[in-house]
């Protein structure tokens, strides 16, 4: 018989194997608190959705526009952020972003090319993010979950364009809650035919020929190089 070696114990820093420099995300990830401390970590975080919804209250239908902040002036996909947020602006929506550079600055700088109210919603990152020179108003958050829900309460479509992990992030949580009918007529437009096409075509090969989505829900996902579609 095989002699079985003691379990090793498990070190309380970081816990549950979550690492982070922020000491209030440290310990909402470090595993369970003490209920003071969890009581008073909920009451930050309720404070956090106020604080989101007393600044959003009066911006108006929004369209969301993701996007990544590495592809600047004069980037083509600058230029196509810039032309659906001048589209959207012209349509009558505030058009919100994460207030950054790159693609968001592209698409609240046409927001402001017409006129139209521009949106910062950022979330605190270690590597601090400035906003952008073309915003109205600028909401920081703490966490990414209180940040997403704003996004949503506050919009009435989704539109990304080339972006990485966070914009993939984006479009995966719309499609999930639209999915399961958590949100209704909520257009989801994906932006770059040539960038998001290899996407799409792997859900379609994978995902859906497994039938692990359906037909229905590839559908709800809209592929476009305009920002007429986007607008209209």
């Amino acid at each position: 018989m095989t002699a079985t070696a003691p379990l090793q114990p498990v070190s309380a820093t970081p816990r549950w194997g979550k690492g982070t420099r922020d000491r209030e995300e440290m310990g909402l990830l470090s595993g369970p608190g003490g209920r003071s401390s969890e009581l008073l970590r909920a009451g930050r975080i309720f404070l956090e959705f106020i604080r989101g919804f007393r600044a959003l209250h009066f911006v108006g239908p929004c369209v969301t526009v993701f996007g990544s902040a590495r592809f600047g002036d004069p980037h083509p996909y600058y230029q196509m952020a810039r032309s659906a947020g001048r589209q959207l602006a012209e349509a009558g929506f505030t058009v919100m972003t994460g207030g950054g550079p790159g693609i968001m600055e592209g698409a609240n700088r046409g927001a402001k090319d017409a006129g139209g109210m521009s949106i910062g919603c950022n979330i605190k990152l270690p590597v601090e993010q400035k906003p952008n020179a073309y915003l109205d108003k600028w909401v920081e958050f703490q966490h990414f979950f209180v940040r997403k829900v704003m996004l949503v309460k506050y919009s009435y479509a989704f539109v990304a364009l080339p972006g990485g992990f966070g914009t993939l992030d984006e479009i995966f949580e719309t499609a999930v809650l639209i999915q399961t009918a958590k949100i209704k007529q909520f257009p989801l437009v994906l932006m770059g035919v040539d960038y998001w096409k290899p996407l799409i075509g792997f859900l379609e090969s994978t995902l859906q020929a497994s039938h692990a989505i359906n037909q229905e829900d590839l559908r709800r996902i809209h592929l476009t190089d305009s920002g007429k579609k986007v607008s209209s």
